[in-house]
């Protein structure tokens, strides 16, 4: 008994929270719309965030992230990753179709996966992009998709305010993990390091 009214308690709770401070959603920005030449160039990789920390994990490692993008033949983007793991640096390399009638990326290799853009205003950030990576359920029993991320872009090394908007916005859609790279060491690609 105790334990039911405990959670109509919380439930009732939550919906008021809402209510008197709702939750901000990002903007999104159309794969097969969007201007794109205006994004393509460096990006620094700021911070992650999702409902698991397995979603996340890989970036716990990474003292810092550069980005660059570049568009390619026939609506094709190429984002070469240059990422800094203690003293080694590594690139790496993804290739994104846009299709005309979808408002999604489609990463090469991975046709399941959704990868979706968001104005950077989310994290209060005119010169941010927000990332989203989302995949179905591993199986069709399963309620929550196997992945469902957003990953924080700036043309800025540093965004500090920027970055508590968007760990803030992102804490109020139940998406409480997180991780931001330290970036106590150079950028590998401003450096001239071999990735």
């Amino acid at each position: 008994m105790f334990e039911k009214a405990l959670h109509s308690f919380l439930s009732l709770y939550g919906l008021l929270y809402q209510i008197i401070y709702p939750c901000t959603f990002p903007e999104q920005l159309p794969a097969n719309t969007v201007n794109r030449q205006q994004y393509l160039g460096q990006w620094y990789f700021q911070a992650a965030v999702s409902h698991k920390v397995a979603d996340i994990q890989k970036f716990k490692a990474m003292d810092n992230m550069l980005f660059i993008i570049e568009e390619k033949a026939n609506d094709t983007l190429q984002l070469t990753g240059h990422l800094r793991v203690g003293d080694t640096c590594m690139n790496h390399t993804w290739t994104y179709h846009i299709h005309p009638e979808k408002e999604d990326l489609e990463l090469e290799g991975k046709p399941k996966r959704r990868n979706l853009l968001w104005r950077g205003t989310w994290a209060n950030c005119a010169n941010c992009i927000i990332f989203q990576e989302v995949e179905p359920p591993l199986k069709e029993t399963d309620t929550e998709d196997s992945l469902n991320r957003f990953m924080l872009y700036s043309r800025e090394k540093e965004v500090d305010p920027e970055v508590a908007t968007f760990l803030k916005n992102s804490a109020c859609h139940r998406m409480s993990e997180s991780v931001r790279p330290p970036q106590t060491k150079g950028f590998c690609l401003e450096l001239g390091l071999p990735g």
